[in-house]
């Protein structure tokens, strides 16, 4: 089990500690920081500590956790000095001179929209669910049970300027409440009414365009980026003693207005280029648009960059009702990445990728495809190549087919009735078949091209470098993490090769797992290291740690005992990998060819990231007439 207290504390160490972090939130499956300085961000460091599957820059730090990201974010608000997120305002100020304009751009958009998410995909979906009960005649759409569910998610929807105003303000570091002042005057019902009326309103001899700023999101935007300079102003030029009156009634008197006769009637019109803009591109291009929009999904889930799509999506939902191209494309890609991972756990020989691809398939179908693309695809291109077939299957079914998406949540499994529309039933069939369609695509591929010499269990093969009379066996990953050579080994018996030749990883999982066949030649009795002999006489160490022979088997179980007969991919210890770092030891692992004089070894993994069974280094043995040589 994740120490995440353990873990909280090493990712705010390799950021630059609380004093760096401007702002941190999470999504479904990263830790998304906002740094004063991202040059103090350790990347390299961050993807070892054990919890961490991956991190990148892209507008922000981004940390992929996984599914217990929540418990991790958690430990991590409990930190000193990191509930707050308060880096100065002449720290932000020196960030954002320092930051380029488009991750800026992006980095806000992600801290307005994103923390909407949830509120709108639950009021979303239950709106749908609503609908569905209507359909299926369960429920009387003009009942008063109806009428009451209803009004649950239209308020969401009819008050989410407000709720922008949060998220706008949160992010800029205004006044919360000040903000939800100023833009509730524009879905004040007597001022709404009074402005919809034949003879309108005027001020200062100028009528008030009428605009319904319900469910709109870039007027209220617009409206507290403006009030933030007011207040600034107003608070450097306020005598202290009426401050607190005088600041917010300055702002809110100068903002309005302008708001109402400027800003309010841009953000609406900015609104509808979005709309109008995704409205064009589909009509050009049609399918096409939804087909390789999808394909590109992989890529801009890995860094992020697919949360700058949510602004015009929640926009055209909340202004039309409906989208056609993102949802759907997202449904294609995540179905997709589901079909490629069940594909590669049928065609696998490695029962630990085995496990990892029916997990991040069932993650997939839910609609979280990180540990999929993480921990399966990305890393194979030949699984990466079946989840960008059934991408375009899927997408260019759904696209044909004009399935239109009707809240703003991640498609999967438990939320298809995003699709459904009572005036067009076949919305919703038509996107169960796209999804059929992607699945089975992906997956047909992914068994047709998988070959397990992309994450090996054991490779024997030919060596063109290699003599007639020899070989290269293969050894594998026998956990994920990072590989780095021995030379970087804090051990001087390790780094000095005093041991032998190999490699040695920094792990990121607690289970490690038989590199080689061969028997079990020792087992240590405090369990943190096994010795292993091939059948060719290479004698290979896994020592789990650096100097943990102390912990005298604490935090280690053995799943083998000497004299085992053990094949490539098979369990030999489980540690606690936490604890062990908790006690003050240093969790890097070598593997190494203890009889290397005999034998050549020859690095195949690159220093970075490494998964469970990927090919680690080759060893040069003597052909014998008993050994069958796969090619």
């Amino acid at each position: 089990m994740m120490d995440y207290n353990k873990t909280a504390a090493d990712i705010l160490q390799q950021v630059g500690g609380a004093p760096n972090v401007g702002a941190v939130s999470h999504c479904s499956t990263r830790l998304r920081f906002n740094l004063v300085d991202d040059g103090k961000a350790d990347l390299e460091a961050l993807k070892r500590i054990p919890g961490v599957l991956g991190a990148v820059q892209a507008g922000q730090t981004q940390i992929v956790i996984g599914n217990e990201v929540v418990e991790v974010y958690g430990a991590l608000l409990r930190l000193p000095g990191v509930g707050v997120g308060a880096a100065t305002a002449a720290q932000a100020g020196e960030r954002k001179k320092r930051a380029h304009p488009g991750r800026v751009f992006v980095d806000f958009l992600v801290a307005v929209f994103q923390p909407l998410v949830p509120a709108i995909a639950g009021a979303g979906i239950l709106k749908s669910m609503l609908m569905l009960l209507t359909v299926l005649g369960w429920m009387d759409p003009k009942g008063d049970a109806y009428a009451i569910l209803i009004a649950i998610p239209n308020a969401v929807f009819y008050f989410l300027p407000l709720m922008v105003a949060v998220t706008t303000a949160t992010k800029l570091g205004t006044d919360k409440l000040v903000a939800l002042a100023a833009v509730s005057v524009l879905i004040l019902p007597s001022l709404t009414t009074l402005v919809a009326s034949e003879a309108g309103v005027r001020l200062f001899g100028v009528t008030l365009t009428n605009v319904n700023y319900s469910t709109q999101v870039f007027p209220a935007i617009l409206c507290v980026l403006f009030l933030s300079v007011m207040q600034r102003f107003w608070t450097k030029f306020s005598p202290k003693p009426i401050r607190i009156f005088f600041v917010p009634m300055m702002s809110l008197l100068i903002t309005v207005p302008v708001t109402l006769f400027v800003l309010g009637p841009l953000g609406f019109q900015a609104g509808t280029a979005f709309t109008a803009g995704i409205v064009w591109l589909y009509a050009k291009l049609g399918w096409v648009a939804t087909a390789l929009l999808a394909m590109l999904l992989p890529f801009l889930i890995s860094v992020g960059m697919h949360k700058a799509l949510l602004p015009p999506t929640i926009n055209q939902i909340t202004t039309t009702g409906q989208e056609m191209l993102y949802n759907p494309a997202s449904l294609a890609h995540n179905i997709s990445e589901a079909g490629s991972s069940f594909g590669v756990a049928i065609r696998t020989k490695s029962p630990v990728l085995r496990t990892t691809a029916i997990s991040a398939g069932i993650s997939a179908l839910f609609g979280i495809t990180e540990p999929a693309l993480y921990g399966v695809t990305l890393q194979n291109k030949r699984a990466l190549l079946s989840v960008l077939s059934g991408c375009f299957a899927g997408g260019a079914y759904l696209g044909l087919t004009h399935v239109a998406s009707f809240a703003a949540v991640g498609p999967g499994l438990a939320s298809m009735s995003m699709f459904l529309d009572p005036s067009n039933p076949m919305n919703l069939v038509n996107a169960c078949i796209g999804a059929v369609i992607a699945f089975a695509v992906a997956m047909v591929v992914s068994l047709t091209l998988w070959k397990d010499s992309a994450s090996a269990t054991l490779i024997v093969e030919h060596d063109p470098a290699a003599t007639p009379d020899q070989h290269t066996v293969t050894a594998v990953s026998p956990t994920s993490g990072i590989a780095l050579p021995l030379t970087e080994v804090n051990d001087p018996v390790f780094s000095g090769g005093v041991l032998g030749a190999g490699l040695a990883i920094v792990p990121q999982s607690g289970e490690f797992h038989a590199p080689i066949s061969g028997t079990v030649a020792m087992v240590f009795d405090s369990h943190h290291a096994i010795g292993l002999t091939t059948d060719d006489g290479v004698e290979l160490l896994i020592h789990v740690g650096l100097d943990t022979v102390r912990l005298n088997g604490e935090h280690f179980t053995a799943h083998v005992t000497k004299g085992d007969r053990v094949e490539a991919g098979q369990l030999l210890l489980t540690a606690d990998l936490p604890a062990i770092a908790a006690a003050g030891y240093d969790i890097t692992t070598p593997i190494v060819v203890t009889n290397s004089t005999n034998h050549e070894v020859t690095p195949i993994a690159p220093a970075g990231h490494v998964a469970v069974g990927a090919p680690l280094f080759g060893i040069a043995v003597e052909v014998k007439e008993s050994v069958n040589v796969v090619s």
